[in-house]
C-alpha cells in the first residue's frame, strides 16, 4: 500500500531559496549585460547581423528592443515580484541565446562575437556559452514553482546570487581568455 505524506517543508525551502538564488544571479547578470549593451548600442545592430538569424529589416528592431528586454527582465527577477512569469520569460531568453549560439557553431561561424556584453573580452561563440546559458536557465528552474520565500531568507538569496554573478563572471572571463590569439599562441 502507498501512503502519501505531506511535502518535506525542508524541500520546498531549499527549492524557494534556491529559486531565488538563481533570480538573484541571473538578475545581475541580465542588468549587466543590458547596460554593457546600452554603453555600446552603436555596435550592437552588427552584432545581432553577424549571427545571420533575422531578416536585415529585423536587425534594427532587435538591436533596440534586447537591452530594454534585458533589463526589464533582470529588474523583474531582482523584485522577486509575480516570481514564476520572470523566470518562465527569463528561461525562454536564455534558452534562444543558447540556440542562437548553437546554429552559429553548427554552421562553422564560431569566429563572431557572442555580443554578451563583455566589450573588454571580445568573446567568441563557443560550445562552453551554449551550456553556460542553458545552466542558468536550468538553474531557474526551481523558480517556476512559485513558492514563496521564507521569511528572512533574502539576505541569503542576495548573497548566494552575489557569487552566483562572479561565477558568471569567472567564467566568462576564463571562455573568453582560452579563445583568445594568446592562449592560441601558447598551443
Amino acid at each position: 500500500m502507498i501512503t502519501l505524506s505531506a511535502p518535506d517543508p525542508v524541500g520546498l525551502v531549499a527549492l524557494a531559496l534556491t529559486g531565488r538564488i538563481a533570480m538573484v544571479g541571473v538578475g545581475l547578470v541580465f542588468v549587466s549585460a543590458a547596460i554593457a549593451k546600452l554603453r555600446h548600442r552603436a555596435l550592437l545592430p552588427g552584432v545581432i547581423a553577424n549571427y545571420r538569424l533575422l531578416p536585415e529589416a529585423l536587425v534594427a528592431p532587435a538591436a533596440t528592443v534586447l537591452p530594454g528586454a534585458e533589463l526589464g527582465l533582470g529588474l523583474w527577477l531582482l523584485s522577486g515580484a509575480l516570481v514564476a512569469p520572470a523566470a518562465a520569460l527569463t528561461i525562454a531568453l536564455l534558452a534562444l541565446f543558447a540556440w542562437a549560439m548553437a546554429v552559429n557553431l553548427r554552421r562553422g561561424r564560431g569566429h563572431i562575437d557572442c555580443g554578451c556584453g563583455h566589450a573588454a573580452l571580445r568573446q567568441p561563440l563557443a560550445w562552453p556559452l551554449v551550456l553556460r546559458n542553458l545552466g542558468l536557465a536550468a538553474l531557474l528552474l526551481p523558480a517556476l514553482a512559485g513558492l514563496p520565500a521564507p521569511a528572512g531568507t533574502w539576505p541569503l538569496a542576495w548573497a548566494g546570487g552575489a557569487v552566483l554573478f562572479l561565477l558568471f563572471q569567472l567564467f566568462n572571463a576564463i571562455v573568453a581568455l582560452a579563445g583568445s590569439p594568446l592562449a592560441a599562441a601558447r598551443r
